[in-house]
């Protein structure tokens, strides 16, 4: 079949934090190239700007599982990210968090945040996916503590965390380049008893999602 799809053609780089997130995708699609980041926004930022330095892409993904704020998302749910940040770039004085964007040590204005979020412009380009977008937090560390919790709500009032999220958002904006986060959920924020989360599902339902959305991409 002839592709009619403006995106026929298009280099497309899919990044993932681990291996496992993707693994049911990797060798489906020989076009697609991967890189694996490794956890956390350190790495994310540095592997990927290295990467896009090296060549040239026009569409850039990110696929990765993600923690629920809420029961609205139920486990294995997939969403896609419409705007993210740096949820626990701050200060902590007690017991009580404020965001650097808020305090005025970063200017929530400063390109590429926009009101102190990073949004991703892309959406238009996906208009054919039926998936939700949300909105995220992401943050360097994980924790069963309700007040981390509760202070991310306060702050941001977020959806779903992650932490690789922004680094993508932040690198993509500065770079001008289109990109979308996709994300599954695995497991309710604070939760940390693994024999709670859903992880085999939600990768399995990443990687159906990520099947459909790359095809819609390359069809």
């Amino acid at each position: 079949m002839k592709c009619k799809h403006e995106f026929c053609g298009m280099q497309i780089l899919l990044i993932a934090a681990t291996p496992d997130e993707v693994e049911l995708f990797i060798n489906t699609y020989p076009n697609v190239d991967i890189l694996i980041t490794g956890v956390g926004t350190p790495a994310t930022i540095y592997h990927l700007q290295k990467q896009l330095q090296h060549k040239e892409y026009d569409f850039v993904v990110q696929a990765g599982i993600a923690g629920a704020f809420s029961g609205d998302f139920s486990l294995g749910q997939t969403v896609l990210i419409k705007q993210d940040t740096f949820g626990d770039l701050g200060a902590e004085e007690k017991r009580l968090f404020t965001p650097f964007f808020t305090s005025g040590l970063i200017d929530a204005h400063q390109f590429p945040f926009a009101d102190s979020w990073l949004i991703n412009k892309s959406e238009g380009l996906l208009k054919k996916s039926i998936l939700r977008w949300v909105k995220a937090v992401t943050i360097n560390k994980v924790s069963d503590s309700f007040l981390q919790k509760l202070q991310l709500i306060d702050a941001f009032d977020p959806q779903i965390e992650s932490m690789e999220g922004a680094a993508l958002h932040y690198v993509c904006l500065q770079e001008e380049i289109p990109f979308v986060q996709i994300r599954t959920v695995s497991n309710y924020v604070g939760e940390r008893d693994k024999s709670k989360w859903k992880m085999k599902e939600a990768i399995e339902n990443l990687n159906t999602e990520l099947s459909k959305l790359i095809k819609q991409l390359t069809s």
